[in-house]
């Protein structure tokens, strides 16, 4: 099975405690620490995924279910009027993070903020978030990763003018956190709130 690489840390410390409390103390003891690196194993799970190839989609950039789908405008970066979808990932989900189109990454911002619930309205605004602007074949694309009431850290590996591909992995938040992705305000969105999403395979919106 393949790991995200920030796993390991998690996965080593519960293993080596289980295997110190099973030694010490006998097997009832090593119970806890043996469900809790089961658990980190499961968490940290980087399946591949078979990435749509037909032209002019977008794919979701995270596992979960989709809480917010809308048309708005965004000032911050785009300065456009753009079609939001907003995925909330629980303790359950994958959470590797993939990038939905084709692109440049123009900018990565990593915002300081508070840690609310994930899925709620204002936590996108709000929380802890790192913002990453691609600049794509349809305008520019803005993905932001939300850490929520659990999660405390998000991760982006990707740098200004790094180029990536549809379904490309780029980053991770750990544990229960959210993804907000502003796409061009002609994509057809393929989704509704409610809907069960895979990142880097379900298709979010299309041209």
């Amino acid at each position: 099975m393949k790991l995200a690489p920030e796993g390991y840390p998690f996965i080593i410390v519960f293993a080596v405690a289980t295997a110190v409390a099973y030694t010490a103390f006998g097997l009832l003891p090593a119970v806890v620490p043996f469900f809790l690196t089961l658990f980190m194993v499961s968490f940290f799970r980087d399946p591949e995924r078979l990435v749509p190839d037909a032209p002019d989609l977008f794919v979701s950039p995270a596992d979960g279910k989709v809480i917010v789908v809308r048309e708005t405008h965004e000032g911050k970066y785009l300065h456009a009027d753009v079609k939001q979808i907003s995925i909330f990932m629980s303790p359950l989900n994958v959470h590797v993070n993939r990038v939905p189109c084709d692109g440049t990454v123009k900018s990565v911002v990593h915002n300081r903020g508070r840690f609310l619930a994930a899925y709620k309205d204002d936590a996108s605004v709000k929380n802890e978030n790192i913002e990453m602007v691609m600049s794509t074949a349809y305008g520019d694309v803005l993905i932001r990763q939300v850490a929520g009431f659990v999660a405390r850290r998000a991760v982006c590996r990707k740098i200004a003018g790094d180029v990536m591909r549809r379904g490309e992995r780029y980053g991770m938040i750990k544990f229960s956190s959210r993804v907000d992705v502003y796409l061009p305000a002609t994509a057809a969105v393929s989704v509704k709130p409610g809907d069960v999403v895979k990142a880097g395979e379900t298709v979010l919106a299309r041209l």
